[in-house]
């Protein structure tokens, strides 16, 4: 599904990667360990579009993502969450996952501003879906709530929900339990099992050893 072949970054004279090839396979819950300042978030990056590699290639259901732009890598089914929180915290919940959907929207600007019925009826159906995967991810009662007042942990989740919204093919999540509590772990760790058995393909970055092993196959 998702193939790196000797991919190597460099900013400047610093070489950040070095001839890194791995593949990820359909269906698997995969992980990539290293402790902090290995490159593994800038592994990510190279996936997702946000840097280019120096040299190698990165190829997703066997087209190179090298060169396209991160939204369009978005729309070929690539959802990503960030070692740092991301979320609109002036927004309710149900907000925030939207968000994540309007990459496949097609009302444009004027429905938006005028509120035409194609733009209504599409919110409509993007708003019950949001309200979906905030069950996903157990926080469907909060679905009303503004994200500043979540815990830590449940704002991991509100970003994992508006990952999913996003319809990825293959999920990648940037160090999932980066300062969460043993308590807030489990929780998440039961939450990406389940999501994993609904079919999706994960791939997970992350420097907890009990985490990684607790979920992934490879």
């Amino acid at each position: 599904m998702l193939k790196l072949a000797n991919v190597s970054k460099r900013f400047g004279g610093l070489a950040v990667l070095q001839d890194v090839s791995f593949e990820v396979q359909e269906g698997q819950v995969f992980g990539l360990i290293g402790p902090n300042g290995a490159g593994k978030t800038t592994v990510f990056n190279l996936i997702t579009g946000l840097l280019a590699p120096t040299s190698g290639t990165i190829a997703f259901r066997g087209q190179s993502l090298v060169g396209v732009q991160p939204h369009q890598i978005t729309r070929l089914g690539l959802g990503r969450t960030f070692q740092n929180i991301r979320v609109f915290k002036e927004m309710t919940l149900i907000e925030n996952v939207v968000v994540g959907m309007h990459a496949h929207l097609d009302y444009g600007v004027p429905g938006w501003l005028f509120s035409l019925p194609g733009f209504r009826a599409q919110e409509s159906q993007a708003r019950d879906r949001a309200h979906e995967l905030l069950g996903w991810v157990g926080l469907d009662a909060k679905a009303f709530d503004t994200a500043d007042n979540l815990s830590y942990g449940d704002q991991r989740k509100l970003e994992l929900a508006r990952a999913l919204a996003t319809r990825p093919k293959l999920l990648l999540l940037d160090e999932p339990v980066a300062g969460m509590n043993s308590g807030e772990k489990v929780a998440l760790m039961d939450v990406i099992t389940k999501i994993a058995k609904r079919g999706f393909t994960v791939f997970m970055i992350e420097h907890d050893m009990r985490f990684v092993m607790g979920l992934c196959e490879r």
